[in-house]
């Protein structure tokens, strides 16, 4: 390759054409204008004499030069000109790819894989063996091969959401091959202990290149909830100048649906690789966040999952009366409130909305007769907590008729005074806590001394369900278990009037021991110490949260503290009801950026990229070609009148063609759409293509609005770069091979779209030729497409999935095409199949994507006519095949319009059950 300046030419010979642009000036400008014909009878006089002296007119020189200007645009654009070419001197002998394969190379994994790509193929080319392998990998394999077996494999080389440690590169450089080669090292951009190990046995075979991103890498460190805040750490590699990101806290909604719950700005000043990010959120609000992000970046290292350390438990307090004369220290609650308040979130109200609020604890403060006791005991068998203190009410109650199923033990009416004006006797002071005791081992006060109490009837039950005795022997604190749940009674009143247990310290630890005060906060090593915790959920390198599958699990030792690697993936860890976060970044984590020797190329690092020129120099020498014919045309006589008018908007018209335009929606197609059920498909810049969507989506619409209720507007096409996606019911997405790749911000955008509730329908379009994505362009492209969307787990729609029956019973989703799978987002694990129904309780959303191959568009486009554009099988069958097509489409818009509502029919027995009750 030739170099002039930032352009390079791939076939330089060429240029020597230039040269001869004098000559064909000096051949073109004698060219003499066309001949005029006149009939002149005088002219037969002339017949016979010769003129010795010829002159010739001149061709205008801004023709000449048009002319010269459309050869050198030719000229130049056949030499196959480069701007910004990527220089690289061919090498012989094998060659190794390495690659970090951290998280860190996730945010701009797709152009890797092409610059992985251009160098297998250049060492192709060249005869070069070559290996590929990645520093978070096994390399005991590791191997050289042709470049096209090793290409076959890179569809599967994807980056790890751990980082290699210092360990991974010195076995890297032991499992070397031996013998000379050349390295293609790239590089995460970000500096760690151990790279210089790799490096230097590298160097000793052969030269080593460097590829590393100019993109910023940016990370989360682990969630600390202090003073009622939650605080991240957010960091980046390179503290040069000012930057600005947005950290967001996702989690699921009342309707269990992920959404952005909270949205913090963070600015990086000059010189800081740090900044803080402090949500203060309402606790509602932060139970429910599942983890944090920045916006923007999809890396592992970018989320931080949030786990018990950031919860803290919800205790909802039911009074049985207020304090007398409004004295605030006479309240049931006042002092439950202030045990409570550092460390656990009171709510207050009845007990039916307290129930739907479904708290971690219940506490009922001198409450006799329970409202809706049966749903709170329903609500306790679920594992729920309730706890109840006596009082003036509980004790005046008739409890000797009573089987009360919220109380651990049968009371007695009327209650005991020990220690007031009318009794002989003295309070009574506490008994050691016996063993089994949730209390063991807490230290009594003196000063505490219980004065009156209720009293439980004796019964055989009474010794197991007795907690907390007094010194005489009598109950103090009682429980019950009750289904997965517990019932706690405290036959003591919440405030200091029968004793003086709510003014002690004693008070705060007993909470605490019956986890109503404790905030779930990670445990530490000590209490890891002979557990295993199961994997949940781990997070791939792209920040995706994905399902475990069966995963061995993590001894409490090794989990402690522990840092993510191949063994101990980022993710989710549960053991009971305990839950830890592994993050792919820990706490202590700090990003520099990598340095390289100087003798040690590094490419990669401007933001300039390799942009060939030829085809805008062609483009250039035709559009100045035609205009040199209409010029011609115009000075010989030839084109008057409308001939010119009508040349020119050809000329224009082609032009444009080449050029379409992206022009924004308008206001009033806006509102139309907002207003209105409106179809929309992405246009992908294939004139073609684009005609059979819009044709499709308006049949489609035709049937929706003769066969059911909805009503569409016309179909509209959308720029998922420059339109408002919120206000669409439905994106189909048409994906062709050239299909180019949406800008960061379009995949915010239609990230944004998904979590709020809409569908995209990709149709590769290709029959889903040798299984889905794995043999087409366009199944290919799909995957590039797709990679930064935020797509859920995705399975072939089974036999029960709603899509099935959300309006015609189907088994079949035909298109175009029949046969090939259609993929949908997958059911939760807990679906199961309900009594007396033949499809499961699937969750209440709607999948966010449906994926196949089937070219519906194709079946469902109609002409002006209302007549099918294009054909769809043989014969009747065809005719069969194409209605099944429209019924698919009617359910896929129903799915959409109205979700699972169909899955709602499980619940049919159970309300026959009911009204037959």
């Amino acid at each position: 390759m030739m170099m002039l300046g930032p352009i390079g030419f791939t076939a330089p010979w060429l240029l020597v054409g230039l040269l001869a642009l004098p000559v064909l000036w000096i051949l073109l400008r004698v060219v003499p204008p066309a001949p005029i014909r006149r009939r002149f009878p005088g002219v037969a006089l002339l017949l016979g004499l010769r003129d010795e002296d010829h002159e010739t007119d001149c061709t205008p020189w801004w023709l000449l030069l048009i002319r010269m200007l459309a050869i050198a645009a030719l000229i130049l654009g056949f030499a196959g000109p480069v701007l910004n070419p990527e220089v690289r001197e061919p090498g012989s002998g094998p060659l190794l790819i390495v690659a970090d394969g951290s998280w860190a190379d996730a945010r701009d994994w797709p152009r890797r894989k092409e610059r992985i790509t251009a160098v297998l193929q250049e060492a192709g080319r060249n005869g070069r063996a070559a290996a590929l392998t990645a520093v978070t990998q096994d390399a005991r394999d590791l191997g050289f091969r042709s470049a096209r077996d090793v290409a076959s494999g890179l569809p599967g080389f994807v980056p790890a959401p751990w980082e290699p440690d210092a360990a991974a590169y010195s076995a890297l450089a032991q499992a070397l091959p031996e013998g000379a080669f050349d390295t293609f090292w790239l590089s995460d951009g970000l500096a760690r202990d151990g790279r210089e190990t790799l490096l230097q046995a590298l160097r000793g075979r052969g030269n080593v290149t460097v590829f590393e991103s100019p993109r910023e890498v940016f990370a989360l460190q682990p969630t600390a909830y202090g003073d009622g805040k939650v605080t991240l750490g957010v960091l980046r590699a390179h503290s040069g100048g000012e930057a600005t990101v947005e950290v967001v806290g996702l989690g699921l909604d009342p309707a269990g649906v992920e959404r952005e719950l909270a949205r913090l700005e963070v600015a990086f000043g000059t010189g800081e690789a740090a900044a803080k990010a402090v949500f203060d959120l309402p606790a509602e609000l932060r139970n429910r966040i599942a983890r944090f992000e920045i916006l923007g970046q999809r890396t592992a290292g970018a989320v931080a999952l949030t786990d018990d350390a950031i919860r803290r438990r919800e205790v909802a307090l039911v009074e049985g009366g207020a304090g007398r004369e409004g004295l605030e220290l006479l309240s049931p609650g006042h002092y439950l409130r202030q045990a409570l308040a550092p460390t656990a979130d009171v709510i207050e109200g009845t007990v039916e909305d307290m129930i739907r609020a479904d708290p971690d604890v219940i506490i009922l403060a001198d409450v006799a007769k329970v409202a809706a006791s049966e749903r709170l005991a329903e609500w306790i068998e679920k594992g729920g907590l309730l706890v109840r203190f006596a009082g003036p009410h509980m004790a005046a109650a008739d409890w000797t008729a009573s089987d009360e199923p919220l109380l651990p033990v049968q009371l007695r009416s009327g209650g005991r005074s020990v220690g007031g004006a009318l009794s002989w006797g003295e309070p009574k002071t506490l008994a050691p806590f016996p063993q089994g005791s949730p209390f063991a081992g807490l230290d009594i006060p003196d000063e505490v001394r219980v004065s009156s109490q209720v009293i439980a009837e004796p019964g055989p039950e009474l010794a197991a369900r007795t907690i907390a005795a007094l010194a005489d022997g009598t109950p103090l604190v009682t429980r019950k278990a009750l289904g997965q749940g517990s019932v706690v009674m405290f036959h003591v009143t919440a405030n200091a009037e029968w004793s003086g247990l709510p003014l002690s310290g004693l008070f705060v630890q007993m909470l605490e021991r019956l986890a109503v005060s404790t905030r779930q906060s990670a445990p530490g090593a000590e209490d890891m110490k002979g557990t295993v915790w199961s994997v949940e959920r781990v997070l791939d390198a792209f920040g995706a949260l994905e399902d475990a599958g069966d995963r061995p699990g993590i001894p409490g030792e090794d989990l402690a503290g522990a840092r993510s690697s191949a063994r101990i993936l980022p993710g989710l860890y549960a053991s009971g009801d305990r839950t830890v976060a592994v993050n792919a970044v820990g706490p202590d984590r700090a990003l520099a950026p990598a340095t390289w020797p100087e003798d040690v190329t590094v490419e990669g690092l401007s933001d300039a990229r390799e942009l060939p020129l030829s085809g805008w120099l062609l483009a250039a020498g035709l559009g100045l070609l035609f205009a040199d014919v209409l010029a011609a045309l115009a000075l010989s006589g030839r084109l008057i009148g409308g001939r010119a008018g009508a040349a020119a908007i050809l000329v224009a018209g082609l032009l444009l063609h080449a050029h379409p335009s992206r022009a924004e929606m308008s206001d009033e197609q806006l509102v139309d759409a907002a207003g209105n059920v409106v179809l929309a498909y992405v246009r992908t810049g294939d004139a073609e293509v684009d005609r059979v969507s819009e044709a499709g989506l308006r049949g489609l619409s035709d049937v929706l609005f003769y066969r059911t209720a909805v009503e569409p507007s016309a179909p509209m096409g959308v720029d998922v770069e420059t339109d408002e996606l919120s206000v669409f019911t439905l994106l189909y997405w048409p994906v062709t091979a050239a299909e180019p790749t949406p800008s960061p911000t379009a995949y915010l955008r239609l990230n944004r779209y998904l979590r709020s509730g809409g569908m995209i329908l990709f149709d590769t379009r290709d029959a889903d030729v040798a299984g889905f994505g794995t043999a087409t362009p366009e199944g290919r492209r799909l995957q590039a497409l797709a990679a930064p969307l935020d797509i859920p787990p995705l399975e072939p729609i089974p036999s029960d999935h709603v899509l099935t029956r959300a309006f015609y019973l189907l088994q079949d989703f035909p298109g175009r095409h029949a046969g090939p799978p259609v993929w949908v987002e997958a059911a939760p694990p807990d679906a199961e199949l309900a009594e007396g129904m033949p499809f499961r309780n699937l969750n209440d959303g709607v999948t966010p994507v449906i994926i196949g191959g089937n070219d519906w568009a194709s079946a469902w486009a109609v002409d002006d006519g209302g007549w099918p554009m294009l054909p769809v099988g043989r014969g009747l069958s065809g005719e069969r095949q194409r209605e099944i097509a429209y019924r698919f489409g009617v359910n896929v818009v129903m799915h959409v319009l109205t979700g699972n509502y169909k899955s709602d029919q499980v619940h049919v027995p159970a309300l026959l059950e009911r009204l037959g009750q």
